[in-house]
């Protein structure tokens, strides 16, 4: 692979000479601007604004444009004077865990190659720290006219190194987030992890770019002279969601389907809102409906407590057996009561 930049790496005062490479690489399908009447090529020329004549790339310097409009020149000889220590080095500042990097501040990613057999050892020396410490090193890097911060990490038994943006280059989130408040249901979360379990891991080597792949069968039909076939509209769409938990368990019985599981493991085994009971109150109502039947029950278990409907405090068969006493008494009033209706009847008759 062919080097864009030649230096070395500054790690106190050990120096070791690398080659920067490029780790990454665009397969995007490019277009050229064409005149659509006779297929000729759209090019770009720059002209000056003042004269209108036509310029070379030897003919055009740098400025830089003021609030006002005016621009200052500067030149390459004017940047050359400027004090950059990281010009030609790589100067390791500082070593921390891989994640107090924020993935928002990942730029360009390079590899980094020992250059020459002198660079060998103290190379693999760094490379060797890194995984020992499990750590990252902070680096500060010059590359095109600016200086850099870079992340240097180990991949196999390379040492890449990533282009960081600054902190203040990371914009704050401000009116990003939903301003309204949202209530995410238990059985919304359950659905989306079944659905995050259903859907699982994935081998990064087989995900490809699908759009890319058609524009190249379109651009090869083209060429050769044939009909390009229209695609396929996809299924999948940005419609309005009307019901989300509709709209979730229909997303885990697909991904189901799609992995090859039968029907009857389509639907996520999920306790819906209305089968739910509420949070702290389960065992207080469990409890007082047994103690309700213990204590409404002359066949309570004896040894056993239950809250009766008023204090909870009773016992089982003191409830019980002032339930059996009063029911005796109703029954002797009751009997009192018809053995004095018939004597009454009795005498109205003998006077009669």
């Amino acid at each position: 692979m062919r080097s864009i930049w030649n230096g070395a790496i500054s790690f106190g005062l050990v120096s070791i000479p690398i080659k920067l490479v490029n780790a990454t690489e665009n397969h995007s399908i490019s277009f050229r601007q064409i005149h659509v009447e006779d297929g000729g090529r759209i090019r770009y020329r720059k002209v000056c604004e003042l004269d209108g004549e036509e310029v070379t790339s030897a003919e055009i310097g740098k400025a830089y444009e003021d609030a006002d409009g005016s621009m200052i020149p500067i030149t390459d000889e004017d940047l050359s004077h400027l004090p950059l220590p990281t010009a030609k080095t790589i100067e390791i500042v500082a070593f921390v865990p891989a994640d107090a990097i924020d993935p928002l501040q990942m730029d360009a990613a390079y590899y980094l190659s020992a250059n020459g057999v002198p660079a060998a050892k103290p190379y693999t020396l760094l490379r060797e720290a890194l995984k020992r410490s499990r750590k990252v090193a902070l680096a500060k890097y010059a590359l095109r006219g600016r200086e850099r911060l870079g992340m240097l990490r180990v991949v196999d038994d390379v040492i890449a190194m990533h282009g960081l943006l600054w902190p203040d280059e990371i914009r704050a989130p401000e009116g990003v987030a939903p301003e309204s408040d949202v209530t995410v249901r238990d059985a919304e979360l359950d659905l989306a992890d079944a659905l995050m379990d259903t859907l699982g891991e994935v081998d990064m080597d087989s995900l490809h770019d699908d759009y890319r792949e058609a524009v190249e069968e379109l651009v090869a039909a083209k060429a050769s002279g044939e009909a390009p076939e229209p695609a396929e509209k996809g299924t999948k769409g940005g419609g309005k969601v009307i019901d989300l938990l509709a709209a979730l368990e229909s997303s885990v019985k697909a991904a189901k389907e799609a992995r090859g599981e039968g029907e009857e493991d389509s639907v996520a085994d999920v306790t819906h809102l209305a089968d739910r009971k509420p949070s702290g109150t389960d065992e207080k109502a469990s409890s007082g409906g047994t103690a309700k039947k213990s204590a409404s029950s002359p066949k309570s278990t004896g040894g056993k407590k239950s809250a009766s409907s008023g204090t909870g405090k009773q016992p089982a068969k003191k409830t019980a057996a002032k339930s059996t006493a009063k029911k005796t008494a109703a029954k002797k009033t009751t009997a009192k009561k018809q053995s004095g209706s018939k004597s009454t009847a009795s005498r109205k008759r003998a006077s009669a």
